[in-house]
């Protein structure tokens, strides 16, 4: 009871200074602002790990990889300027990379670092599918969402009252590590199940605003749902809303993100 109420305790005093709201979506959720930089630190020294660990793949199926980043970048730094707020995405150092991996799986890590994995591309099909995965993921990372999980975590480890300003570089990279277990043997992130649906959310918005229908995001969770073939599902999958909340959520969000499509010049 002492330890949870002390782990209360920091949470409160964190959620009353820390309280950031995403301006996509209005989501408030934790996040200590102070370890934004040593995150993306983290971050990328982790991804040039995992590049060193991984084969990375060329030609035509990694150049459109990239085509698909650069795109979904372009829509996040044009909605960002449209609400004045494109100071937000002025520490990301954007790069993406197709890895030969036979996982049904894609990341972005904290700062704009993508993977995605060969055994995805199957699923994803064409560009658009693949402007579904790569917005969601790209999502994650603009919502913050992996400070979000380090800072529940170090309210779970007694650095909540610190604020982050205590904190030294080897315990962040320990939470870090814990939290990103990067390299040859891939576990990601266990975003939680609000992430995920914040990270559909914005990822159809984002898809729309490059330009791609968001209707499909559909059809492709639907062919994502259907790999798994009733056994374990891919890893991609583990802490998502159920497949039926996932179709209702997307249809609720079409509308706005219709909007932007057709903004783009999409029909339909």
């Amino acid at each position: 009871m002492k330890i949870n109420h002390f782990l209360g305790m920091g949470a409160a005093v964190l959620a009353l200074v820390a309280c950031t709201t995403n301006p996509m979506t209005g989501r408030k959720s934790l996040q200590i602002g102070s370890l934004n930089s040593q995150i993306t630190t983290s971050a990328v020294q982790q991804y040039q790990q995992t590049l060193k660990e991984s084969k990375v793949v060329t030609g035509t199926q990694a150049t459109l990889v990239k085509k698909v980043g650069n795109k979904i970048k372009t829509a996040a730094e044009k909605y960002y300027a449209s609400i004045g707020r494109s100071a937000d995405l002025s520490g990301y150092q954007w790069e993406f990379n197709l890895l030969q991996d036979n996982q049904i799986n894609a990341w972005c890590m904290p700062g704009g670092k993508v993977a995605v994995y060969t055994g995805i591309l199957p699923i994803t099909k064409d560009e658009t599918g693949l402007a579904v995965v790569m917005g969601h993921e790209v999502s994650h990372a603009l919502a913050g969402h992996g400070n979000e999980r380090i800072s529940q975590a170090m309210v779970a480890q007694g650095f909540g009252s610190a604020l982050g300003g205590a904190i030294t570089n080897a315990q962040l990279s320990k939470i870090f590590e814990a939290a990103y277990p990067i390299g040859s043997q891939v576990a990601l992130l266990k975003y939680g199940r609000t992430q995920e649906s914040e990270a559909d959310e914005m990822g159809l918005n984002l898809m729309a605003i490059a330009g791609y229908d968001p209707r499909q995001a559909i059809p492709f969770w639907q062919r994502m749902e259907a790999s798994s073939s009733g056994a374990r599902q891919p890893e991609f999958l583990s802490t998502h809303p159920s497949p039926g909340t996932r179709v209702a959520d997307i249809q609720k969000d079409l509308p706005k993100a219709l909007e932007y499509y057709r903004a783009a010049g999409g029909k339909g």
